[in-house]
């Protein structure tokens, strides 16, 4: 592209028809030569006649300008005039893309792989080799032909960790196995890096650099942490200078197990401020659903928090078989777990029977030796169910027969008859200190006190399962604590008291830790990387760069002391890690960290991508010459004396409109499509009851759609007491489905297949109560034994859902009743079969009932291909849209239509209470029986 004054030129070579500008001028300021003068005398006669109408000798100067600005215009517009275009970088030679590839990258990378495709193809025209250089994830340099990279592009993403100085010394090293010289362009991620300079300099030496930056501040979300009632939330920004205002969203599964945002603060920057935070307080219920907080449409790992054990403190249930008014409250079984538990957890003390239906995460049975056998047969589906039972001994149970001969499933071991008393007259000896916890053990690499000992403790009977339950034991090989799993959860027993007159345990601060790491409490603070001593994590999900959660199945485990110290990067990744029952949050930004600015050397360019876009002139030159021509045609209809306003503006409007289809908009502009107006909000929504039909991508369907919902929409509130809204036209990948109780699909045969978060949606929609009415339109051909693109895509289109069993619609299915009375279920084609949800196996035939008694559940799906929005489709004013078969025949099939929507409506808002034996008298009597 050649630049003239600032303005880019595809095609400059055409500006030289500017230079036959000043010749046409002259040709039509020429004049055929003046005539001869003779003599006639006639003419004499013409004397004194006036000339109405005059016409000029020559082309008056300003029609001759205008014609030449048009032509000028023309001209420089054809010649493919760009304002602000882009610089093309001239270079030979090898050229290396270094990219920082960190999640500080990812809320511009679309705009960092355009610039690299932008610079792969001139280096592809200039003929020159080009390798790439990730420093998250360096590789061997490879100088190849541009468009190998090209095609490795849009399969490279951003990490979600920033390059560690080892990955950086990798990247030198990697550079001087290169031989000879090259030119570097670096894409930036603005964020400050360990040991760039001496990457810098490595670079320097071997050709030109240029770095390009966003210019942008990278924001990014440290750990949220739980104190006083509230959380804090506290944000980085690598750039200062500007108040600036984040949102932060708190996002969780709701209670039908969908993800949504289930609060909202936001984030003031002060002008001056790199790090500003703010407090939100939310109940237990609604802070235990917490997974993650991320701030609002920024796609980067550093944007999002993860959430653990920190954040959610746990519902702990204790029970005691001791009353409160039979002791005092140091010699209380539950004292020392109150005051343990009480600034970590919350407590719910009461009966098992009260208790266990709140569904806590950890039941304490201090020295409950016995429970009812419903109670106990409720707890070992609670524990089976993923629970945890912490148990302590007592006198109670070591005076018991409680798994004395056999093993209980609610006890790890089998006990022996009695205890054993250690440091008193009858003793068996001095009282036991505990035993170093064992590598495989939860309390491994816990400091033990000197002062803590025993002095009685229920035994274990020596059984061949018992070594491996063991978790913590006295210096004498005896068991302290053991462990066994049952179903998903698990069940541990102390064998010491809970408070301190078996041992002086719960008098310590071990006490505290042990149950910890039984993840009994939430702790208020980080680990540290001494209390993971010993253990090890497995990662359950990672983020990627853009901070979407995957999983990690291929990750290997991380040593404890490596999760909290260790920088990031391929072995370790962000994410959610999980040990036993605990679980801890690796994020991008740690407590501590903070966000710096990247720093470049002088001598190093450093642009931006900021900056004017390129702005194509030719269709605003070119619409500019025919609006001046369309004025020189007025022009010259004025000037010859034919003048006529009506002609000139027919002429007019006729450039006018021509010259509107030649405007080049903004490539911004062009992608945009119309978007319908005044479409409801989500409050409006919710407040009507408003029928969706799902958008196919084909225009004439869903209009179809549309009219055909509002055809019973109209039938619903003359017929019933539902009123419902305006249809809505639902894209399965953006909206909210859970608005619509109802979903037309109507199914075409090129329709696309939704997304896997779309069928999540879908799925979860059907589970909940929704209804889809899927209609295939092909009723007349299945007739025929034929089988249509629109059933075959239907099939496609239904395997990821979760669809219970189908059969065709029985005669005794509520929908016909619901509302009518009903046997047959047309639409525009009269005779398709139906197919709705099976009944259940042991739905029977009552004797004295038109109907099976059937419960109060609603068909998910209903499908066909009758076509029914064709027939119940108005227009505004009311009248049908479509013919439906003939006469008045027809006009019977499409009330028989409006009368099945009725009946499915009704179904759906209102489930099968019309199988209820209170309507039978009614029904009989309709049904003459």
């Amino acid at each position: 592209m050649t630049m003239i004054a600032g303005i880019g030129f595809a095609s400059p070579w055409l500006l030289l028809g500017l230079l036959v500008l000043p010749i046409l001028w002259l040709l039509l300021r020429a004049i055929p030569p003046a005539p001869k003068r003779q003599l006639f005398p006639a003419v004499t006669l013409l004397l004194g006649l006036k000339d109405d109408e005059s016409l000029s000798d020559r082309t008056p100067w300003w029609l001759l300008l205008l014609r030449m600005l048009a032509v000028a215009a023309a001209i420089v517009g054809l010649s493919g005039p760009v304002l602000n275009p882009a610089q093309e970088q001239s270079g030979d030679g090898p050229l290396l893309i270094v990219m920082d590839s960190g999640w500080g990258g990812a809320p511009h990378w679309e705009q960092n792989r355009s610039h690299i495709e932008a610079e792969l193809s001139e280096a592809g025209r200039a003929g020159r080799s080009v390798a790439l250089l990730r420093l998250t994830e360096p590789e061997p340099l490879q100088f190849r032909a541009a468009g190998y990279w090209g095609r490795q592009l849009p399969g490279m993403t951003p990490a979600p960790w920033v390059a560690s100085p080892e990955q950086v010394r990798a990247a030198m090293d990697l550079i001087a196995e290169v031989e000879g010289g090259f030119d570097t362009l670096w894409l930036s991620d603005g964020l400050a890096m360990a040991a760039r300079q001496d990457l810098v300099t490595a670079l320097g030496e071997r050709g030109n650099i240029e770095v390009y930056e966003s210019g942008a501040p990278v924001i990014g979300l440290l750990p949220a942490t739980y104190a006083d009632g509230a959380i804090t939330l506290s944000a980085q920004r690598s750039n200062t200078g500007l108040t600036q205002e984040i949102t932060v969203q708190a996002l969780g599964p709701d209670p039908n197990g969908t993800e949504r945002a289930l609060a909202s603060t936001t984030i003031t920057f002060d002008a001056a401020a790199s790090a500003a935070e703010t407090q939100i307080a939310l109940p237990m219920e609604l802070r235990a659903r917490i997974s993650r907080f991320e701030i609002l449409n920024t796609r980067s790992a550093g944007a999002v928090s993860l959430t653990d054990d920190r954040l959610r403190r746990r519902e702990v249930a204790l029970i005691s078989a001791q009353s409160e008014d039979e002791g005092l409250a140091l010699l209380s079984a539950l004292h020392y777990l109150r005051q343990a538990l009480e600034p970590t957890a919350e407590l719910l003390e009461g009966s098992l029977t009260d208790l266990l239906p709140a569904n806590p995460d950890v039941v304490v049975l201090a020295d409950v030796a016995r429970l009812a056998p419903a109670q106990e047969e409720a707890l070992i589906d609670w524990v089976e169910s993923g629970g945890l039972l912490l148990r302590f001994a007592g006198p109670r149970l070591a005076a018991s027969d409680t798994a004395r001969d056999t093993e209980e499933p609610l006890m790890p071991v089998r006990l022996r008859i009695g205890g054993r008393s250690i440091g008193g007259a009858m003793s068996w000896g001095e009282p036991k200190a505990l035993a170093p916890f064992a590598e495989g053990s939860p309390f491994y690499g816990l400091d033990i006190p000197q002062d803590v000992a025993v002095s009685s403790q229920v035994m274990a009977q020596p059984d061949p399962e018992l070594a491996s339950r063991v978790v913590a034991e006295l210096s004498d090989g005896t068991p302290l604590v053991t462990r066994k799993p049952l179903g998903q959860g698990q069940v541990i027993l102390f064998h010491v008291t809970a408070n301190a007159e078996w041992s002086s345990l719960p008098l310590s601060g071990l006490f505290v830790d042990m149950l910890e790491r039984l993840a009994v409490s939430s702790a208020s603070k980080p680990p540290s990387a001494d209390d993971l001593e010993g253990t090890t994590w497995q990662a359950v999900e990672v983020l990627d760069g853009f901070g979407r959660l995957t999983d990690a199945d291929t990750l290997s485990g991380v040593a404890g002391p490596d999760l909290i110290d260790a920088p990031s990067g391929p072995t370790l990744q962000p994410g959610l890690y999980t040990s036993g029952s605990g679980a801890y949050a690796r994020n991008v930004l740690r407590d501590g960290d903070g966000i710096e600015s990247s720093i470049w050397p002088a001598s190093v360019p450093v642009l931006t991508y900021e900056g004017a876009a390129e702005r194509p002139l030719g269709g605003l030159l070119l619409s500019l010459s025919l609006v001046l021509l369309a004025v020189d045609i007025a022009a010259a209809l004025w000037v010859s004396g034919l003048w006529s306003p009506a002609k000139v503006a027919t002429i007019a409007l006729g450039m006018g409109l021509a010259g509107s289809g030649v405007i080049a908009l903004p490539p911004a502009a062009q992608a945009q499509t119309a978007t319908p107006l005044n479409l409801p909000s989500e409050t409006e929504l919710t407040s009507e009851l408003t029928l969706g039909h799902v958008l196919t991508g084909d225009a004439r369907v869903d209009q179809i759609a549309a009219e055909g919902l509002r055809g019973l929409s109209n039938v619903m509130t003359l017929r019933t007491s539902v009123e419902p809204a305006a249809p809505y036209g639902v894209d399965l990948e953006t909206d909210e489905l859970a608005f619509f109780p109802f979903l037309y699909w109507p199914v075409t045969e090129g329709q696309p297949l939704p997304s896997s978060e779309a069928y999540s949606k879908l799925n979860a929609y059907l589970r909940t109560g929704g209804m889809i009415l899927f209609d295939t339109r092909d009723a007349d051909l299945t007739q025929t034994g034929a089988s249509s693109g629109a059933a075959r895509r239907l099939q496609q289109l239904a395997l990821p859902l979760d669809i219970p069993p189908l059969e065709p619609i029985p005669a005794d299915h509520v929908l016909t009743r619901a509302f009518y009375l009903l046997q047959d279920f047309p639409g525009r084609h009269p005779r398709g079969q139906i197919w709705v949800e099976a009944a259940p196996p042991d739905a029977e035939q009552v004797d004295g009932l038109p109907f099976r008694n059937l419960n109060d559940g609603v068909t998910p799906v209903v499908i066909g291909g009758n076509d029914w929005a064709a027939a119940w489709a108005v227009d505004e004013r009311n009248s049908p849209l479509y013919p439906v078969g003939r006469g008045f025949s027809g006009e019977r099939q499409r009330e028989l239509a409006r009368r099945f929507g009725v009946n499915l409506l009704m179904h759906v808002l209102t489930g099968n209470y019309k199988s209820d034996q209170v309507h039978v008298p009614a029904l009989l009597d309709r049904l003459g029986q």
